[in-house]
């Protein structure tokens, strides 16, 4: 939106035909500077009654002969945004909206004290296919962890990636640093660089502007989302598998800690002990008031078989995909701070488990040392074991992203 003309006399200069196109572009419309060489001459693109306008063009309006001052370009009645140049001879719009119908209006002056008014009217292209968004993690208002990544999940691949990245922003109210990584051509997640979480208690926004981008043949984003939640008290938690111990922190202060039981190793499958707990930066990523246990995840179904179990435990925080949980274990008392007995969690005194389970969020971090068994960076939500150049240079645009 441009600045209004408050009380001032418009000449309206005849238009210079300029057409529109049907089939494409849009043509121009230019207005002035024909039967008053001494006006303003004015040029809107797309020109008026182009029906098939390109939505990732946007609305072009140019000025010779003077500067603009009013540019209003609307859909169903409610304005665009857009920006002018430092001089006031150019204006764009942002993207469009595709299969709508748009309205223009502009008014030039020169120091002659000559004035110009143009108008457009127009319609875009409808795509062959549309772009939306399936998911966001976390949800609408949700206070999350220091650790939360966001995760955007589009409805159908994504061919020009930069395109769509470009629509997206993040703003905190506390800034941070971070970053995109496609994991998929139809997912992108955005995370913080590697050892500077979010701040704690403040809000976090994401903005998707995709109505009008082109994101692939003929595939057009057909709406723009938003989407804000809330960061939390920070916690911390950190378990090495070597001590035997669990420390808690909140803001940076331990308020509790505990012996824990972690994984206790044994079976080797594909070099991989599964039996190990992971070590690396885990995030919380689901609560469970109990949660069903078996050893089916390792092919075991067999109640004769030693290694067969199936249990009911409560209160359990889920921190990886391969099915780690920090959870109660009522009979490993004996076990607490003193030996690794469990299939590759972490075992807590019940107390503890229910401590743990109505403080945290989803997106804390659990930092485990200890383990020979590596945590991989897509096992879960553990995105914080990639290193930041190699994050970085899962963008699109292969940039840094400063949230304030």
């Amino acid at each position: 939106m441009g600045t209004g003309l408050a009380g001032a006399v418009l000449i309206f200069a005849t238009a210079c035909s300029g057409g529109g196109n049907e089939n494409g572009g849009g043509g121009s419309t230019t207005v002035g500077g024909k039967d008053e060489p001494d006006a303003p001459q004015v040029t809107i693109t797309p020109g008026n009654g182009a029906g098939k306008a390109k939505p990732e063009s946007g609305v072009q309006v140019k000025v010779a002969n003077g500067s603009i001052e009013q540019v209003q370009v609307t859909r169903k009645g409610k304005p665009v945004e857009g920006r002018m140049s430092a001089d006031k001879t150019s204006w764009k719009s942002r993207t469009l909206r595709p299969s709508s119908e748009y309205e223009v209006s502009v008014v030039a002056k020169n120091t002659h004290g000559k004035t110009t008014a143009a108008t457009s009217k127009f319609a875009t292209l409808k795509p062959a296919a549309e772009l939306t968004i399936a998911d966001i993690t976390p949800s609408s208002g949700e206070k999350v962890g220091v650790g939360m990544p966001i995760i955007v999940t589009f409805n159908r691949a994504v061919s020009d990636r930069k395109a769509v990245e470009s629509a997206l922003t993040v703003k905190s109210t506390k800034p941070a640093v971070g970053a995109w990584y496609w994991v998929s051509n139809s997912q992108v997640i955005f995370r913080t660089k590697n050892g500077a979480y979010w701040k704690p208690n403040q809000t976090v926004r994401v903005s998707a502007k995709l109505a009008g981008v082109r994101s692939g043949k003929n595939t057009y984003g057909v709406s723009d989302v938003s989407r804000g939640f809330r960061i939390g008290n920070e916690h911390i938690t950190t378990v090495s598998t070597k001590t035997k111990k669990a420390t808690f922190k909140v803001n940076g202060k331990v308020v509790k800690r505990t012996g824990v039981s972690a994984g206790k190793g044994g079976r080797v499958r594909n070099g991989v002990d599964t039996y190990l707990t992971t070590s690396g930066v885990h995030l919380t990523m689901s609560k469970h008031l109990v949660e069903r246990m078996t050893s089916a995840w390792m092919g075991v179904t067999d109640k004769k078989d030693p290694e067969y179990y199936d249990l009911k435990l409560p209160h359990a925080v889920r921190i990886s995909n391969s099915g780690e949980y920090l959870h109660a274990s009522p009979d490993r008392y004996w076990a607490f701070g003193r030996t690794n007995a469990s299939h590759g969690c972490v075992n807590l005194p019940p107390p503890v488990a229910k401590f743990f389970y109505d403080l945290s969020y989803r997106g804390d971090p659990v930092v485990i040392t200890g383990s020979k068994r590596g945590l991989d960076p897509f096992n879960g939500w553990s995105f914080y074991e990639m290193s930041w150049s190699r994050w970085v240079k899962g963008s699109a645009l292969d940039r840094t992203v400063t949230t304030g």
